[in-house]
């Protein structure tokens, strides 16, 4: 027999609220999970895992659903309500990037000290932003980008140093799974390169993230003590690729870093 639906507690969260409501209009219009996943661009197990509040969604996803279930644009408004269109939980100067991410179809990030926000678990962001839980949904929120199905997701080439995946952030049980995490979410659209310790490269000083849009638009995000800053001149531009290029230079295949990540959690993680 098939298990019954999760139960929801509307009043839990955010999450919960929303996922509630999707799957109330769902079934309203005699959709099972399935059906739905046949007439939008998400599959079925992601739609479930909405509806459970197991994970976020873009906007598009509410759109999607309401064009579908005739609702009135209600889980539109629902989602810009709740999740402020992605930018609630968000410093004012990092508002307009989440936009980016969505938007671009290719990503190439650095970062040197933790692991980079697309990719962290709930409970490693959660350290991170000492339980913050509008900042952490926030941040969970962007990573729905990843899983969508249509348009495809942004190709992301993800260059960390060795010494990140040794920084203990929550715990060996968190870096545990938060290195598994990093192992799960190589595919064909997401690779994962570790720079060897040791090896010479220009990236100790920040986190950077450059972003080619669809019509070959770039642009840069750079972090600094104080604030982020988005930038788009050709000669920063050019800057930020040089430094990425000479540290992918430096960076060890995908295969041989998953290998390396593995023998982190083995040798330093395990639990």
């Amino acid at each position: 027999m098939p298990q019954p639906p999760k139960r929801l507690t509307p009043s839990n969260s955010a999450l919960d609220l929303f996922g509630s409501e999707v799957r109330r209009y769902r079934v309203l219009a005699d959709h099972s999970i399935k059906q739905l996943a046949d007439k939008i661009p998400y599959s079925p197990s992601f739609i479930g895992a909405v509806e459970r509040a197991e994970s976020h969604c873009e906007r598009n996803f509410a759109e999607h659903c309401d064009n579908t279930l005739d609702t009135r644009q209600a889980l539109a408004h629902l989602h810009d309500g709740l999740f402020g269109d992605k930018k609630d939980g968000f410093p004012e100067w990092f508002r307009k990037w989440p936009g980016v991410e969505e938007d671009a179809g290719t990503l190439k990030v650095y970062e040197p000290q933790v692991i980079y926000g697309l990719l962290q678990t709930e409970e490693y962001a959660s350290t991170l932003l000492f339980g913050d839980r509008e900042a952490i949904e926030a941040r969970m929120a962007r990573q729905a980008i990843l899983a969508r199905e249509a348009p495809a997701p942004p190709r992301l080439v993800y260059l960390l140093p060795e010494v990140a995946l040794w920084y203990d952030v929550g715990g060996r049980q968190v870096m545990e799974v938060q290195l598994q995490r990093l192992v799960e979410a190589v595919g064909p659209r997401l690779s994962v390169q570790v720079i060897p310790n040791g090896a010479p490269h220009p990236g100790n000083q920040g986190t950077f993230t450059l972003a080619t849009m669809p019509d070959g638009e770039e642009i840069g995000y750079v972090e600094t003590a104080a604030r982020g800053i988005m930038m788009d001149r050709r000669k920063d531009i050019s800057k930020l690729k040089d430094k990425f290029d000479a540290m992918w230079t430096q960076a060890l295949p995908v295969n041989m870093s998953v290998d390396l990540i593995n023998n982190t959690i083995e040798e330093k993680w395990k639990t």
